[in-house]
């Protein structure tokens, strides 16, 4: 259990962290170049504001060539008055290529200037370089081309430092990734939260689970204070366990119940025959009537058989069909006739109103009439000495319509829907076996009929049967 809670923390950590590592880290480069690009395009900006028409108006000579003695004065004039000393470095180049006059008055031998080169051949006659001077300072300059009318001239070349603004940009980086690392925490402890607040529920259900598989059925989930998923498959678990633990109650009570009923027929045919091989042979009323009791002990027994044969296929899906047209009345008729001598030897008046239309229905007529006798059967059961039954059978346009009524003990509105459930017994008072109705009920499904069952205590019961007739289309083929 706790590798499992593990493994699923372990999963989310490894996967929601990396990612949104992978997220806040590009976010971080991202907003670090943009914010580079927006400092680095203001010194550019600030550099080219000086490469403007008063450099060149301050070196333009009215007429001829300047000589390098006029050209090197404007150019050390230039750099003495230039104003923004502190804030860059200011160069003049002659039309050789070579440092006239800096304004930080050092030797600049040895440095790179690779604007110079870029502006000579560009159309506008200025370049921009970004890079790193001889001592390692990290610079950006722009050389500027001084073109006189006669095609000869130098250039002024600007560098600034960029010492100041890389220095934000490592703050505004630590910044950065130290939010990333807040955000991180953030989610973290956020995620963790969650993770546990769904690994824990997972953890009681999956206990519940195992014990409700070891055969405890009396385990329930507490109820979830979240009305989500795992608070809905803790109620659907809740009920799974009510419904086995109920399921395996009525179990027992039917096997406790199949026991007795096999047992008491077992013992009278037990006792009748040893009764009858005790007894003398010339006791023929004896022998009559211990034959009588046998025959119907294992009739008994032997519908009691066929039950549990048929439960048994029902469960498993192979209860067969055999499947053909056949007249539903004459079938209802044909099991009323069996038991015209229960209701004679019980003092039950059994009456019946059967159409004499042709009803012409497509299925199993055993099926069927096993339906009608199980019926029938379960109304004697709960019908007193005295009482009636009584059986309609009519048409109602493309549907035959069979009711069956007693004047039993009726059965209670809290048992009347669980009456067609297996192992369910209304009244334990009454043999049977607890399935009968629930067979009928998967019997007339597969008919493609419909089965209600009206009761209500003290007044009996009516069973109401519905089948369509020739609906061959929507009735599953017999094996």
């Amino acid at each position: 259990m706790t590798r499992g809670k593990s493994s699923i923390t372990k999963r989310w950590v490894v996967n929601t962290l990396c990612v949104i590592v992978v997220v806040l880290i590009g976010v971080t480069l991202v907003s670090l170049l943009l914010f580079r690009e927006q400092y680095y395009g203001a010194v550019r900006a600030t550099l080219d504001a000086r490469a403007t028409g008063l450099v060149r108006s301050y070196f333009s000579f009215s007429s001829g060539t300047p000589t390098e003695e006029t050209f090197n004065m404007r150019a050390n004039e230039y750099v003495e008055n230039f104003n923004d000393k502190t804030l860059m470095e200011v160069w003049v180049i002659g039309s050789d290529g070579s440092v006239v006059v800096s304004s930080s008055g050092f030797s600049v031998a040895g440095e790179p200037f690779p604007d110079y080169e870029e502006a000579l051949v560009s159309e506008n006659g200025k370049a921009f370089w970004t890079g790193y001077t001889s001592s390692g300072e990290h610079v950006m300059a722009l050389s500027f081309m001084l073109v006189p009318q006669n095609g000869e001239g130098g250039a002024v070349r600007y560098i600034i430092s960029l010492a100041d603004i890389d220095a934000q940009l490592r703050t505004l980086a630590v910044v950065l990734f130290a939010l990333c690392g807040v955000i991180l925490i953030l989610v973290s402890v956020s995620g963790l939260y969650f993770v546990r607040s769904i690994v824990q529920p997972v953890k009681r259900i999956t206990e519940t689970a195992q014990r409700i598989a070891d055969g405890d059925l009396s385990v329930c989930i507490e109820d979830s204070e979240y009305e989500d998923e795992l608070g809905r498959l803790s109620s659907t678990i809740n009920d799974m366990a009510r419904e086995l633990n109920e399921t395996d109650r009525l179990k027992n009570e039917f096997i406790s119940t199949v026991s007795h009923e096999l047992r008491t027929p077992l013992t009278a045919i037990k006792g009748w025959g040893e009764t009858l091989l005790d007894s003398p042979n010339e006791d023929a009323a004896l022998t009559r009537r211990g034959l009588k009791v046998i025959i119907g002990e294992s009739e008994r027994l032997s519908q009691l058989v066929e039950e549990l044969l048929d439960f048994s296929r029902m469960e498993s899906g192979n209860l067969s069909m055999q499947m053909e047209r056949f007249d539903v009345f004459g079938a209802l008729r044909e099991a009323i006739l069996l038991f015209n001598e229960r209701a004679r030897r019980e003092a039950i008046t059994l009456t019946y109103e059967i159409s004499s239309a042709n009803a012409v229905m497509y299925g199993d007529r055993n099926r069927i009439k096993q339906v009608f006798v199980n019926v029938l059967d379960n109304a004697f059961k709960y019908s007193e000495q005295g009482g009636s039954i009584s059986v309609q059978a009519f048409l109602d346009q493309s549907t035959v319509r069979i009711s069956i009524q007693d004047c039993g003990c009726g059965i209670s509105q809290a048992d009347l829907p669980h009456v067609t459930e297996k192992f369910y017994k209304a009244n334990t008072a009454v043999r049977g076996s607890g399935i009968g109705l629930a067979v009928v009920a998967e019997i007339v499904t597969m008919h493609g009929g419909e089965l209600q069952i009206d009761s209500a205590p003290g007044e009996g019961t009516t069973v109401t049967l519905r089948f369509p007739i020739e609906t061959q289309a929507a009735l599953p083929k017999g094996e």
